[in-house]
């Protein structure tokens, strides 16, 4: 007689805590896992309420359980349903459920989770309790759980199933709008177009809490071939031969769902539920299969950044195929052939959106730029040679994820500046051709030269009266102290408009500070308390030593003097000694508070004369300022004597930014 099999499985209770209480990480997941059910249970309608203790209760009318329907199929975990039943519901639903473990997920949020259900005039309850489970699973038992009973006068419920969840771990800290939107995302059957309705808090959810409908510039759909076509009024791709569906080892399998691209990047970022919607989702029998397949792309084009949509592919759940899905649902086994080809399919179509998005783009950003008049003038203006690559050069600005309307002003005009530099440079080169009796074209040359050298130069002082102005609304001389510090040395045109570009070599710069630290040894620590940095730099064919005392403090004309004078001898011998004697040095000292002696009768006048002879002159920081702010808006105030270029520039800064509208 043969030995009995010594071979046996045990399946523990501890397979509740992986596939249940550490299955899912959201509430939106949980509920879309109930109201999965409430579709296969053929509802009508489910409704969803969150009380302010954070008890949730889910109630569907669909066809309800029996105590046998509860015991044999509910409470049975891992029962599959398509293997025992048909995988189409009465009225004709295809079944969402398939491993029988989907309502395992409502232990990761509720310890406490009881049902009421009712069928055919039957009505019943119970009660599971996760702490009961747990004990169970520490101790290793492997006996039956048996949930706790609900007295029947307990229940209310004569049609469907109730779930509510209590002890619930995870707060719902979102607005009611953002789970809406959660939940919405999660299915395409929610709406009166499936017989379907979903109500949260007393609000019905709608395929537009989706919150797709308003991001949309161009969209395309698959046709009911599974071609794929821009849905435009001005523009569709529908003459071009795609391929129509999906071909996997001799079968033919369909696809449906959008891709869309948004008018600004920044479109996609939800503020109600903080979602990226740059992503495109997987939607299997009408619920999230896959939050998004364009992450495996790995596609770095600038139009990746504006792309979102959901892919419907039912072929990927088949009652009698091989089950695909991860045990979360959550994701799809990549190495199935029916994904691969959907992989490729769709890769395919993102590249052909990117080159279709490119010129629509373009086309529009021209459209966009035009809105403003000084561009639209600029454009009419060129040679007719030279137009057509204007057009295609703002077009493409357009293509920039930029969703700052003045922000992209600034590259139109800088884009603008580029063009006509270019245009000035083809024109140079013709110099050599031009002859005798055409010199006159010399003179237009110069002039557009000279237009060229204003509009940058007004480029340059736009840019930074506005960095003055920032400063000036520093009311407090402290700030206004660290911030002019941590620039000043490098942007010595705040003290003189004439210093355009700072500069020192590395070893002049280390022998004169060397210097300067040999000098300062001679002096109090007092002295050196007072005194914040002092740089060297080159600037306008001379030697600048610059000083930037405390704001805090007050100095007499003497004090300083003393100090230049020291400086002055060190540098002389650095100068002399690198072949550089008859340079001039300039000593600019940055106070904040004017001199003691400047109050007394003329002291003013004296101390300027007294600085001026030794190449010296004391700035105040908020005279700095002004000074620097007045500099710069007269010469800004010239602007109606401005060449054609400086008056352009002009136009399109001082336009209201408006006039770009909500296609930008």
């Amino acid at each position: 007689m043969a030995d009995p099999n010594p071979y046996q499985m045990t399946l523990s209770f501890s397979v509740m805590k992986h596939l249940g209480l550490g299955l899912y990480s959201n509430v939106p997941a949980v509920l879309s896992e109930v109201v999965a059910n409430a579709w296969d249970a053929d509802a009508q309608k489910v409704v969803i309420d969150i009380d302010v203790s954070g008890k949730i209760t889910i109630t569907d009318d669909g066809h309800g359980m029996s105590v046998d329907d509860a015991n044999n199929k509910y409470l049975y975990v891992g029962y599959e349903r398509r293997r025992q039943e048909s995988g189409r519901t009465d009225l004709g639903r295809p079944v969402m459920g398939r491993k029988g473990i989907g309502k395992l997920s409502l232990f990761s949020i509720a310890k406490t989770i009881e049902i009421h259900s009712a069928k055919d005039g039957e009505f019943h309850g119970f009660i599971l309790n996760t702490d009961d489970i747990e004990e169970m699973i520490k101790h290793g038992e492997e006996k039956q759980y048996y949930p706790e009973r609900v007295p029947t006068d307990g229940i209310e419920l004569r049609m469907g199933t109730r779930i509510i969840l209590t002890n619930v771990k995870r707060r719902l800290h979102r607005s009611n709008i953002a789970l809406k939107r959660r939940l919405a995302r999660r299915f395409s059957i929610i709406g009166p177009d499936h017989d379907f309705r979903v109500v949260l808090n007393g609000q019905e959810i709608s395929p537009v809490d989706r919150g797709y409908h308003d991001k949309v510039q161009y969209i395309w759909t698959f046709d009911r071939r599974g071609e794929m076509i821009q849905n435009s009024a001005r523009n569709r791709d529908d003459t071009e031969q795609r391929s129509p569906d999906l071909s996997v080892d001799d079968q033919s399998y369909k696809i449906g769902g959008w891709i869309g691209t948004a008018r600004k990047a920044g479109d996609l970022k939800d503020p109600e539920t903080g979602e990226n919607l740059n992503r495109i989702a997987i939607l299997v029998r009408g619920k999230l299969a896959l939050d998004d397949i364009l992450d495996e792309f790995a596609d770095d084009g600038v139009y990746s950044k504006y792309i979102f949509g959901e892919i419907h592919a039912d072929f990927l759940d088949q009652d009698d195929g091989e089950d695909i899905a991860t045990t979360s649902r959550q994701k799809i086994i990549e190495d199935d052939p029916r994904y691969r080809a959907l992989h490729a399919k769709i890769q395919n179509e993102v590249k052909h959106i990117g080159n279709r998005w490119t010129g629509l783009r373009n086309e529009e950003g021209q459209k966009v730029a035009e809105l403003i008049p000084q561009i639209k003038t600029w454009i009419a203006g060129l040679d007719e040679s030279h137009r057509e690559d204007a057009r295609k050069l703002l077009g493409r600005i357009n293509r920039l994820p930029i969703d700052d309307d003045t922000e992209k002003r600034q590259i139109f005009i800088g884009a603008i500046f580029t063009f006509e530099r270019l245009r000035f440079r083809r024109l140079t080169r013709r110099i050599d051709q031009i002859s005798d009796d055409n010199l006159a074209v010399l003179g237009q040359i110069f002039t557009q030269l000279d237009d060229l050298e204003e509009s940058a130069y007004y480029q340059t002082t736009h840019n930074r009266l506005d960095v003055i102005t920032k400063l000036a609304d520093l009311v407090d001389e402290n700030k206004k102290e660290r911030v002019i510090q941590e620039h000043l040395f490098d942007h010595l045109w705040l003290l003189d408009p004439s210093w355009e570009r700072a500069t020192s070599t590395e070893r002049m710069e280390r022998r004169i500070a060397s210097a300067l630290t040999e000098v300062s040894k001679n002096f109090t620590p007092e002295e050196i308390g007072y005194r914040v940095d002092i740089r060297y730099k080159t600037t306008a064919g001379k030697h600048v030593i610059i000083e930037l005392k405390r704001a805090n403090r007050t100095f007499r004309t003497e004090d300083l003097i003393s100090q230049i004078s020291k400086y002055h001898g060190a540098i002389s011998k650095v100068l002399s000694e690198t072949g550089h004697e008859n340079e001039q040095v300039d000593f600019v000292c940055v106070v904040g508070r004017a001199l003691r002696d400047w109050s007394d009768p003329g002291g003013r006048e004296r101390s300027d004369k007294t600085f001026a002879a030794q190449n010296a002159r004391v700035v105040m920081y908020d005279r700095l300022i002004d000074s620097a702010q007045a500099a710069y808006r007269d010469y800004l105030g010239k602007k109606d004597k401005a060449g054609r270029i400086y008056r352009l520039i002009i136009g399109i800064s001082d336009e209201d930014a408006s006039a770009l509208g909500p296609s930008s």
